[in-house]
């Protein structure tokens, strides 16, 4: 499906979602420095070939105006003649559509998930017991054990993608880089949204369970 046979409505769909979200991510601190970005894809999908929204590069997340966002293909490239530049990650939301075909995807940066990101660099993965929010994931299982994956972070945006191709777990439905955020992702806005809440909620108790542990 080229972009132009995408129904004016999906496209106006998926810019009111990324408006509302990007609208209670900013009120919960979660775009600091105009850092972030996030995405919601339109029409039919083939790893091969698909369209999304996303977020334009240097943009107060806080305030709403019509440089906001704008359409980009599988390769980054936009679809509509445009001066706005999509997010310096767009490759990475890229490769994690094609690998999922997921529906959304959302990526913030939080003081827990940097911090919990360099925590557990040396085991290259975030250790989660039993915790209830893995509900959240579909993980119905009791006490049951998962690892979040913790990739890499480089400047050259490229070099992170194969890191990110090797390491996502289909089971996990994010990914996070060192010293920089998490990407959650879901079948559309809404899952992805829940799937970023659960993902922040584990990392700070991840957190604070080791400050007990140690004592501090």
């Amino acid at each position: 499906m080229s972009f132009d046979q995408i129904r004016t409505e999906d496209k106006q769909r998926a810019l009111g979602e990324l408006r509302e979200v990007k609208e209670l991510f900013a009120s919960r601190g979660w775009f600091p420095g105009t850092s972030g970005n996030l995405s919601v894809r339109v029409g039919d999908y083939s790893p091969q070939q698909f369209q999304f929204a996303i977020t334009a590069s240097g943009k107060d997340k806080t305030v709403h105006t019509p440089e906001d966002y704008l359409f980009v293909d599988q390769t980054g490239k936009a679809c509509e003649a445009t001066s706005l530049k999509p997010s310096a990650e767009t490759l990475i939301h890229c490769e994690i559509y094609r690998l999922t075909g997921a529906g959304a995807i959302f990526h913030i940066h939080s003081v827990f998930n940097n911090v919990i990101s360099e925590q557990f660099w040396d085991r290259k993965s975030v250790p989660v017991d039993g915790v209830e929010l893995i509900k959240g994931f579909n993980i119905w299982e009791e006490e049951k054990h998962i690892d979040i994956p913790i990739v890499s972070n480089f400047a050259h945006i490229p070099s992170i993608v194969p890191e990110i191709t090797e390491r996502i777990d289909r089971e996990i439905p994010g990914i996070l880089l060192r010293k920089h955020g998490i990407y959650a992702w879901g079948a559309n806005a809404f899952e992805a949204k829940r799937h970023l809440e659960a993902f922040e909620f584990i990392f700070e108790y991840v957190y604070r369970l080791e400050l007990l542990k140690r004592g501090v």
